[in-house]
């Protein structure tokens, strides 16, 4: 039978995933997203012409895929509406390929700007959310006052609305000095998203079960990376859900038995968006070289993104976190024009060297990297598609990952086209 796939980051996010889902997924049934919403950007390289995905699953590209959202997205309806009408009108047919899961959380109005307004509050101290409301709609989901979508065509949406509703303008008025949200017109426009949404719902669950009963294989696709996961990452200073290879089981609605392969996508340096520790950022013209060459610039928000380099200790504590068979290493080439490139194998802390990622942002703020270097090349790797082609100093490098994570590389990526891709172990065989 062929192996079911997840495909997680190990970092913190933006490291790539969307590329390898796409590539991968010409030989799968289904691509099945399982947390995150509309903060999450996965980019897309097809023939030089670029998608960005954000809701929709990266496998919405190959014509006989299906795509799954999974019980854990929340879904923002106007922006699930937003995505489908730019996939349409460039010739992609996507309301028969998607199947929506009922039980997915609602992003609302009241949603983004209770979001919005704290991140306003917090001033220096702020997170770093994407302002996109996904932070509090995961809160009213464990507070159990969550509308679904499920609810939007059901007559006891009212009801529901008028309870959270005022809970949220409550906040907005009382603590946050907000401006509060119509009740009647999140009423209207929720109802109309349900008319519009209705016949993409489906059990996801029990179609999950039958492609696998039928061996047919999938993808689960994750958002974000595992160091900003709430309860492994980089506390306070994370995303609002579970984005670990454990994630994906209750996420789509299947048993943890489904998952065969881990892979782990991991950027040949490192990067983060927002706030929060970062032990091997750059703050010279190496950092900034990394940036420029890379266009590392978040595919939603446009952000900037901090760069550093690779981070050992913080790998090992992700890739025993999700279990991880293999990695994707992305973005080799950016590397590329370097005389020297250094790996971070330990850190200082607190007076003792440790060779794991600790737990907490003050902890990890604490840590001083250890370095060793490597020599760079020259050469540039751009579209490079077997691993002989490299330069021996990139395939030292890539040797030297595989040996401090004890991690076999399955793939490089070595430019953004779906097809500047080495292949060295299938994930699906």
């Amino acid at each position: 039978m062929p192996r079911n796939v997840v495909v997680i980051g190990t970092q913190w996010g933006d490291e790539g995933k969307g590329k390898i889902v796409d590539w991968l997924a010409e030989q799968v049934h289904g691509v099945v997203r399982f947390q995150g919403g509309h903060n999450a950007g996965h980019t897309l390289v097809v023939n030089g012409k670029k998608t960005v995905l954000r809701l929709i699953p990266s496998g919405m590209l190959h014509a006989h895929t299906t795509c799954y959202l999974g019980n854990g997205v929340v879904v923002s309806p106007a922006d699930l509406m937003k995505e489908i009408g730019e996939l349409e009108a460039a010739g992609v047919e996507v309301r028969s390929r998607l199947k929506i899961a009922h039980a997915c959380p609602v992003v609302a109005p009241y949603h983004v700007a209770v979001d919005k307004a704290r991140e306003a509050k917090r001033g220096d101290a702020k997170i770093g959310t994407t302002g996109r409301g996904i932070g509090p709609t995961y809160e009213d989901k464990v507070a159990r006052r969550a509308i679904r979508l499920h609810d939007l065509t059901e007559a006891t949406l009212e009801v529901k609305l008028r309870e959270v509703l005022d809970y949220h303008n409550f906040m907005l008025a009382n603590y946050l000095n907000a401006p509060t949200v119509d009740f009647a017109e999140t009423l209207d426009t929720l109802r109309k998203a349900g008319e519009q949404i209705a016949p993409m719902l489906a059990d996801v669950s029990h179609a999950l079960t039958e492609a696998r009963r039928h061996g047919k294989p999938l993808l689960f696709e994750g958002a974000q990376g595992t160091l900003l996961d709430v309860d492994n990452g980089t506390y306070p200073f994370v995303t609002s859900s579970n984005c670990v290879s454990g994630a994906a089981g209750p996420g789509a609605g299947v048993g943890a038995r489904m998952i065969d392969y881990v892979l782990g996508i991991t950027k040949a340096y490192t990067t983060r968006v927002g706030s929060g520790p970062f032990p091997t950022e750059l703050f010279d013209d190496i950092g900034a070289g990394l940036a420029k060459r890379g266009n590392e610039f978040g595919s939603v928000t446009g952000r900037p993104r901090r760069c550093g380099w690779l981070d050992i200790p913080a790998l090992k504590r992700s890739f025993e976190i999700n279990g991880v068979d293999g990695m994707a290493i992305m973005k080799l080439d950016v590397l590329s024009g370097m005389d020297e490139i250094k790996i971070c194998t330990a850190y200082e802390f607190r007076g003792e060297t440790i060779d794991r990622l600790p737990y907490g942002s003050a902890a990890v703020a604490d840590c001083k990297p250890i370095y060793e270097s490597m020599p760079g090349w020259k050469e540039s790797v751009f579209g490079v598609r077997k691993f002989e082609q490299l330069p021996m100093n990139a395939q030292s490098y890539l040797k030297r990952v595989e040996a401090l994570t004890g991690t076999p590389i399955a793939l490089v990526s070595t430019g953004f086209e779906r097809d500047d891709t080495i292949l060295m172990q299938h994930p699906l065989n």
